[in-house]
């Protein structure tokens, strides 16, 4: 077959030389993600040593999206030519890096698939990771670009067979047998696990099993967290490769003899391509796209939801609505928009979408009030963008209906209009807005009584929610409705505007408000209709920008803040503690570019495009071609957190296709950002 397009395919924007490569420590910082549409991936460091208990070539979703097992850890590669051998892995078992494959590999890219290339005794390989759209399934090929002469190729698997989060040591229940027949292995380790298989077309197997021992997880033991595993065996496999060849491999749940490798390969990468087709060759925008496809799912049998990040987030009420018009509506997926609204539809309790779904098929968590009110600006951004109003009239009106009449009449978590309009929550114990860090029973930032942005969006929700009365021809109801949001505004404009200090109160609980500056109240810019406008706008257009921009977020807290902290790490004590006191988030982006949009009268896109000048090089750091959760506070603003972050993918890729920013990622990573006018020089 034609290895060109694999092996030389049409841009190598995102791409990682030997010299940081054979640096295990930079190297290290930088990973690698593929999914398949179900809530699974394969992922590990761009020099394939795994630092996370999250990595592995296959994390299955045993019940779509959730159950996620990691089953296959690791599958490393030994070259033997003229009786050497060479190894490809890379491996940290705690103060020794063993192998060092990361010595012959020569580059990392990201295209439409992850890419390594090594080179060793005359051999150059590369070998492109993807995984099969629908299936638990990850593919593997090796491409020989050049040989001097026919050598062995050895490949041994480690299986990790757990629940994702948890961890693997050695144990004596562990079944030892396996079977290999017409080119596929089968094994199942553990009863009531799914059955691995392993194809390897012309593969000889020699069955050996053994433990492999004390596998360090750099970024867990970062965390604080437990960071050792052991790692099992069946034997290894051995094939005889040439130049010219290639080797397709296919790890599965699913019994793989009947599959080609290479055909399947093709569909994803015609799958892959039919996602960019209608976008523009701007290298940010296409990996963008091909982000937000990694984050749309399967829940049920034909309905869609959104992983609200990798590698341990599940599916969010709040996420998902954030996440919704960039993921669907700016990319064109408008049926995929509308399994998704129609699926948390069915969800809705008391007049509130779940807050998440467990992993277990536990109950869904109803603990957020922000979630519910992001729901009316998806579906009104989805009508905006498809005009089918059969669907949001006759099956989401009614839905929206209940959800404001349980606001107006009270529901959980003491969350209720008051007799001005607001919209008052909030319990001892319990975290109801996005910033919703708990520690035990504190909860780190209750911001009890009525937030700033919480009040954005109910005043949103009635107006979306008269809007679709009058397109149903409820116009008294649509009035009535329209009245209320009025006293809303002028309630919010009465009590949130501090004065003194030109901005607004993150949160009003009677005589007690909150002065703490965060980016919360940039939501009353930004979103589809505004609490302020012109002058106050500006203030808090201005201030956020001198004191919360950086180039990839929003910082949480003002840096001149008792309680800001600079930098997310140690134990899970301390990370959550600072988790919203500071730690930037790249989410908010888009609320700020709308709020440039807004409140600059001149050149207003042209200081968004800056905006995403500012942020396009973090695609070729961290998780190369996705967007991380959060930031440190401080420069140089490393990556922390989720390293794909739903919500993070979407707002940026939702402001750069719907006001026609494009950015050129092909410049080096910035020493310092552009200015965004009003920041400080």
């Amino acid at each position: 077959m034609d290895l060109s397009n694999r092996v030389k395919q049409e841009t190598m924007q995102l791409k990682k030389d030997k010299e940081i490569l054979r640096n295990y420590q930079e190297a290290i910082r930088h990973e690698w993600l593929e999914t398949n549409g179900l809530g699974g991936w394969a992922g590990s460091s761009i020099i394939g040593c795994n630092t996370r208990r999250y990595h592995g070539l296959l994390v299955a979703a045993v019940v779509p999206p959730a159950e996620r097992m990691a089953l296959v850890s690791k599958l490393d590669e030994t070259i033997i030519v003229n009786n050497q051998q060479f190894e490809l892995g890379v491996n940290n078992y705690g103060g020794v890096i063993h192998p060092n494959g990361n010595q012959h590999q020569l580059s990392f890219t990201k295209d439409l698939f992850p890419q390594f290339t090594y080179e060793v005794a005359g051999i150059q390989l590369t070998k492109t990771i993807g995984m099969v759209h629908g299936e638990n399934t990850t593919f593997i090929i090796y491409d020989v670009i050049k040989a001097d002469q026919p050598f062995t190729f050895e490949l041994l698997p480690l299986f990790t067979v757990r629940g994702y989060h948890g961890l693997m040591r050695a144990n004596d229940a562990v079944r030892r047998e396996a079977n290999f027949s017409n080119d596929v292995f089968k094994t199942r380790l553990y009863d009531g696990t799914p059955d691995i298989f392993i194809k390897i077309p012309g593969g000889d197997y020699r069955h050996n099993p053994s433990w492999y021992f004390h596998f360090n997880y750099d970024i867990e033991k970062y965390r604080g967290l437990d960071f050792v595993e052991d790692l099992f065996t069946p034997g290894n496999f051995s094939i005889s490769l040439k130049q010219g060849d290639s080797l397709g491999i296919l790890i599965s749940t699913d019994d793989p003899v009947e599959k080609d490798v290479h055909e399947l390969f093709r569909k994803e990468e015609n799958r892959k391509k039919e996602l960019l087709k209608e976008q523009p060759g701007d290298e940010t925008l296409r990996q963008l796209v091909l982000a937000a496809d990694q984050f749309i799912v399967r829940r049920g049998e034909d309905l869609r939801t959104v992983i609200a990040g990798y590698h341990w987030f599940t599916d969010w009420g709040r996420d998902t609505m954030i996440s919704l018009p960039g993921l669907c509506l700016s990319t064109g997926r408008y049926s995929d928009a509308k399994k998704i609204l129609a699926a948390f539809a069915k969800t809705v309790s008391q007049g509130m979408l779940p807050n998440r779904f467990q992993d277990y098929g536990e109950p869904p968590e109803y603990n957020n009030v922000d979630g519910t009110l992001w729901y009316f600006i998806a579906i009104y951004r989805y009508l905006q963008a498809t005009g089918d109003k059969e669907f949001v009239l006759n099956e989401l009106l009614p839905v929206l209906q209940e959800i404001i009449e349980w606001h107006f009449k009270g529901t959980r978590y003491n969350i209720h209009v008051t007799d001005d309009g607001l919209l008052y929550s909030g319990e001892r114990g319990v975290q109801l807005t996005w910033m919703d860090s708990k520690i035990g029973d504190w909860v780190v930032t209750p911001r009890t009584g009525k937030a700033v942005e919480k009040n954005a969006l109910w005043y949103n929700a009635l107006l979306i929610y008269a809007y679709f009365l009058e397109l149903n021809g409820n116009n008294d109801e649509a009035i009535h409705i329209r009245e209320k949001a009025l006293v809303t505004k002028k309630s919010f404009n009465d009590q949130f505007w501090d004065e003194a200090k030109g901005y607004l109160y993150d949160v009003v609980n009677g005589s007690e408000k909150d002065e703490s500056l965060r980016p919360n109240q940039l939501f009353a810019i930004s979103l589809p209709f505004e609490l302020i406008e012109d002058e106050r706008a500006k203030k808090v257009f201005e201030i956020v920008t001198k004191r919360l921009y950086t180039m990839v977020g929003l910082r949480s807290l003002s840096p001149g803040d008792v309680s800001y902290t600079s930098c997310y790490e140690g134990d899970s004590f301390k990370r959550d503690s600072c988790y919203h006191q500071g730690t930037v988030w790249s989410w908010l982006l888009g609320a700020y570019v709308d709020a440039i949009m807004k409140v600059q009268p001149i050149g207003n896109k042209e200081q968004a495009r800056v905006v995403i000048e500012n942020f396009a090089y973090h695609l070729n750091d961290g998780c190369i071609g996705s967007v991380a959760e959060i930031f440190d506070a401080d420069p140089p603003h490393s990556p922390k957190g989720c390293a794909a972050q739903a919500w993070g993918v979407a707002e940026i890729l939702r402001v750069i296709i719907d006001y026609g920013l494009l950015a050129d990622n092909t410049k080096p990573a910035p020493t310092a950002m552009k200015l965004v006018k009003g920041a400080l020089a």
